[in-house]
Order: C-alpha cells, then structure tokens, then sequence
C-alpha cells in the first residue's frame, strides 16, 4: 500500500506528535527509531503512514548534511504522497545546531517541486504565527507569549529565541528564498495557492491563528500535492493538523473517538528536560506522594564517579517502587537548577567549548539516563513508564533496544501513549514521551491514574 505521508522527526517526542495527530484522525501511523530495513519495513506495510524519529535538533549542520540525505532518500523513494521534515513547534534552531534551513535546503534536493511550504503554527498546542512571528504558550493553560519573550525559549540551553520573525530567524539558516503568506489573506474569497503567491521564491511561510486558518491551509495543501507529488513540506504537526482537518471535509479521513486508559499501580518516569513546565509537573507529583529522586547528571560524564551515580539512581529508584512508590527521576528542576550549570562545567573541563556544549549535551547525557532505566527494568517489571525530554527520549528508547511504537491512547496533545514494539522483554510495555513544553501540571498524576472512569461493581 502506497504511504499516505511519510515523515522525519527532528527529535523524538516530537514525532510522537505526528503520530497522534494522524492515529486518531483515522490513520493508523507506526514511527521506528531508525531508518527501518526492508524486511522491518514489510512487517509495517498495512499502516497507512510512517515516521522516523530522529535527533536533528541536536545536530550542527555538518552532521545534518551527513547524516539526512539518505533519510530523505528514503522518505521519497517510499512514494508517499506527503513527505514532511517534522520540527518542533517553537522552532527551536540555529545556524550553528538544528538549522530548520540546512535541512529545508537539504530536502529540496530531492524534489522538483515550485515551492516548499513551511508551516510552524499550531494553534491545537498553543502556536500562533501571525504575519511572519510566532507566538507560543508556555504550557496548555499560560497566556501566548512572543517567542523571543517567551519564559523558557528566551532562555533555552541549547537554541534561544532571540528574534521572533521567523523569516529573520530562518535567513541565517538557508540559502533558500522564503516569501510569507499572511494571515490578511484568509479574508479573500478564493484563497491564492502557494504557488501563485510564492512570487519566485522557492519556500513560503504560512501563517496562521485559528482552526478555520489551518482548514484553510490543508486545503492549500492537498492542491500542492496534486501539482507535485511526492510534496515536501517543512514545518510541526500544524502540517498534519491542516491536512487531517481537510481530509475530513472531503471524507478520506475520520475522527476516531480519543482512547482512554486505566490506571495502573505505579509508573517510573526519567525526565531529561530543563523546562519549567516539566519542573512543575515534577513538582506537583511530588506534593501527591511520587518519590522523586535526583539524578547526578554531571557525575554522569565523568568515568570516576559514573558508576557510583548510575547505582544511586537505580538503588534509590527500586527501593522506593519496591515499596509502591511511583517515582521520578530527574536531571533537572527547570534551567536555574545547579546541575545544568555544573553539566557545563565538566564539558568545558572536558575541552568542550560552548557550541559543542549545546550541541553534545544531549548526547553525552541521554545514553547514561537509558542505562539507569534499563537496569530498573531489569530488576522490576512497570507496565508503564514515562519519559521527559526532547533529545532524551530518543537516546533512552534507543538504549531500551526498541524498534518502533505505536499511539495507543490519549493523554495531552503532543504526548500519546504508546505501546513499544521490541525483540525483547520489554515488547508490549506502554510508554510516553513529552516534550519539555507539553501538558498540564498534573500529567504524571494522568499517566499512572488513567483516563477510564472506574467502573462500579
């Protein structure tokens, strides 16, 4: 069966995103942590669309120019009728790490077609572009702020938003021409196609506010990939939000019912992320009785006290789930915590300077939280566990030795859970993956209760 979209997820929570969007709206959708081999490939084939869960947010554009062509090959050559290069709805980049541009040039390359839409806007989530800027919410229930005002991107470790335009912020990343296609133009009637209002340039920039906007735009869309097909499109899953929502109207796609779930006993979450809303969801489990247990994250990179810091993690975890405890485990309360200053320290000791710094954080990090998890799980059996944390989560469920996942019910936009595909014990387990920016204060409380009313006997 010919792929209906096919995509790259420039981290990994975000291609959960993806795969939610189009799961409930009727699509079932698979996402593999690699490039998947022809026979892993053909074991997935019924599923209606794919993804790829990558880490390029954290890469400096060298290894993008390395690593994403034969992504890319691979995206095409499965004849979807949408390819997408998936980036976070904040558009977190820069010219020197993630640049959405290298890979907006890099993509292009393998298509002919007049004009590359790029949408970051995602009012489901909080996103709002309006005549070029964007705004987002930090957290489900804040006001919007201008990006480069926003409370934790204005101060993000790794790509800080200091221009909110994001033709300005986009121009030092590619080469490729960008014209806007604003919000004014909703107001016409018959709506310009992007092609018409491209004006020569080789990308346009779409704007949008509200839900009838992003109809507006799947409709934009869908006529672009009549014109070119496979289409590349840039942008978060305001793309699959726009296409989904129009699909509806033309009646290819249906809303399946959201899915709840039960509760479970107890659940394990590792957590990664340096954003103030992951350090209040921290916090609020913590006053409803989770066991939260810090993690030496700078101890982690050094070889002397590495052990040391793994066996204290996993100790202080099992004993307290040994005796009913769900539990957290954290490398960070927010980005004033101490350890995020001293994580810096050792790279810097280590030779690091600070565009490495930000650049092999994540990396350096990531593996070492997998290991703790993978040893708990050795130890005590979870149904469920969770984990926080854009770069993080590809690092640990690659530790975890698992091949793919699947959305299996909702929790908060942008954070399904998922049921792991693995050849190993931990094949069936349910997992979440959250991006630092994404639910409500009580999400873990969500997780380990579930959404099922309990039933009466």
């Amino acid at each position: 069966m010919q792929p209906l979209l096919a995509y790259y997820g420039d981290d990994f929570t975000g291609s959960t995103d993806v795969m939610e969007v189009l799961q409930w709206s009727g699509i079932p959708t698979i996402l593999f942590l690699s490039p998947p081999s022809e026979q892993q490939f053909s074991r997935f084939s019924h599923y209606r669309a794919f993804g790829i869960a990558g880490r390029s947010r954290s890469m400096s554009p060298a290894d993008m120019n390395s690593h994403l062509p034969s992504v890319f090959e691979f995206l095409f050559e499965s004849a979807a009728r949408f390819v997408h290069y998936k980036t976070c709805s904040t558009a977190d980049s820069s010219p020197q790490i993630g640049s959405i541009g290298c890979a907006l040039d890099l993509g292009r390359r393998y298509t002919d077609q007049s004009v590359i839409p790029v949408l970051i806007a995602a009012p489901n989530l909080g996103r709002y572009q309006a005549f070029g800027n964007l705004f987002a919410r930090s957290g489900l229930d804040s006001e919007p702020y201008r990006l480069d005002r926003h409370p934790t991107m204005m101060q993000h470790p790794i790509t800080p938003m200091h221009e909110a335009d994001l033709r300005l912020h986009f121009k030092n990343q590619t080469q490729t021409t960008m014209a806007l296609y604003d919000i004014l133009k909703f107001e016409n009637a018959d709506l310009p196609s992007l092609s018409q209002l491209a004006s020569g340039a080789n990308a346009i920039l779409l704007d949008a506010v509200n839900e009838a906007q992003i109809l507006s735009l799947g409709g934009l869309l869908d006529d672009l990939a009549n014109e070119t097909n496979p289409c590349f499109v840039v942008g978060s899953s305001g793309i699959e939000y726009a296409l989904t929502n129009w699909w509806r109207t033309r009646g290819s796609c249906q809303d399946r019912e959201l899915p709840s779930f039960p509760g479970v006993d107890q659940i394990l979450v590792v957590t990664g992320s340096c954003s103030p809303v992951t350090a209040r969801q921290i916090e609020y489990a913590g006053a409803q009785g989770f066991q939260l247990i810090d993690i030496r994250t700078d101890e982690l990179l050094l070889p002397r006290t590495r052990s040391a810091a793994i066996t204290n993690a996993v100790d202080s975890s099992l004993a307290a789930l040994r005796i009913g405890k769900s539990v957290i485990l954290h490398s960070s309360l927010g980005p004033l915590d101490p350890r995020v200053q001293r994580v810096k320290n050792v790279l810097t000791a280590l030779g690091l300077d600070a565009q490495a710094i930000r650049e092999q954080s994540g990396q350096q990090i990531g593996p070492h939280l997998g290991q703790i998890l993978k040893q708990i799980l050795n130890e005590f059996s979870l149904p469920r566990i969770a984990i926080a944390g854009g770069d993080s989560s590809g690092f640990i469920a690659q530790e975890l030795e698992i091949e793919a996942v699947e959305a299996v019910a909702y929790v908060a936009p942008g954070s399904p859970l998922c049921k792991a595909h693995a050849k190993n014990a931990l094949h069936g387990i349910e997992l979440l993956f959250k991006g630092g920016q994404v639910g409500r204060d009580d999400l873990w409380i969500t997780v380990r209760d579930g959404t099922q009313e309990p039933k009466i006997t």
